[in-house]
């Protein structure tokens, strides 16, 4: 086993740090969420959003989600492409939630449903991953730390939570890419699609998807398949954030606007 330097176990620490300042991608990652205009929130929340009688009983008001996020191995990492939309039934409660959580250098995870309970767990998780660092002297893997998600989620099955997350890294096996949602399902796999628009996205990425692309082929299958889900699901939309998770670790591969990529496809289909 080898040990891993203070440097590489800086949680949230990116080896691309200059990268992104360069990019200007740090000053998006302030999110802002509208609120409501209406007098009394919570009396507009329980009329709009109650639970019908029989209906999610479990939970105290009814999840309206909206989103598109999807990851895939290839012969060179794993690729993680998302939306910027976060949606409460027709409302746009904000275009420009950054959907990617940075757990560690060598760990990313997505998020798709409640956005608190996404970035609450997901949160929770990179501090037992710090903890497993700490204590062994080694990064965790990516299916431990699946695994620990997995394992806080099922103690609060039947509590309400609404999370559809997808867990990718790079360890001792290689690139990793694990399923992990509230129902307490993980599953490990080469490709999925997460959120209301994954029927759309997968639609790209089945006719597409190839293991040996090389690493250009993989980020344009990445924008295209939440281009097209943005395009025809409403409840997704915004900026398409692209990662690029490598042997070195994770890399932001940049932000485009889902409109840009609209008139560029078009162009390139008239041309």
């Amino acid at each position: 086993m080898s040990t891993v330097g203070s440097d590489v176990l800086d949680l949230g620490k990116a080896p691309s740090a200059a990268t992104r300042l360069a990019t200007g991608e740090d000053e998006a990652d302030e999110q802002h969420f509208l609120v409501p205009r209406v007098e009394d929130p919570a009396s507009y929340v329980r009329h709009n959003f109650g639970v019908g009688y029989g209906t999610d009983a479990h939970q105290a008001v009814k999840f309206e989600k909206g989103t598109t996020t999807l990851a895939f191995k290839f012969k060179h990492g794993v690729i993680v492409s998302v939306d910027s939309r976060s949606t409460s039934g027709s409302y746009i409660a904000s275009g420009s939630v950054k959907k990617v959580i940075e757990i560690n250098p060598y760990l990313l995870g997505t998020m798709a449903g409640g956005a608190a309970d996404c970035q609450y767990w997901l949160g929770v998780l990179g501090m037992d991953c710090r903890m497993h660092e700490l204590r062994n002297k080694e990064r965790i893997s990516v299916t431990a730390a699946s695994k620990l998600l997995v394992n806080i989620i099922r103690q609060y099955r039947g509590y309400g939570l609404s999370i559809g997350s997808m867990i990718c890294g790079w360890d001792r096996k290689g690139p990793q890419l694990f399923y992990v949602d509230s129902d307490g399902t993980r599953m490990e796999g080469n490709l999925f699609s997460v959120g209301s628009g994954s029927v759309f996205a997968y639609g790209v990425l089945d006719a597409n998807y190839r293991y040996d692309m090389t690493p250009e082929e993989a980020f344009d299958l990445g924008r295209r398949a939440i281009y097209h889900a943005t395009h025809r699901d409403a409840y997704s939309g915004g900026i398409n954030n692209l990662y690029w998770m490598k042997e070195t670790g994770w890399e932001f591969m940049g932000a485009v606007d889902v409109n840009d990529l609209h008139y560029q496809y078009a162009a390139e289909r008239a041309s």
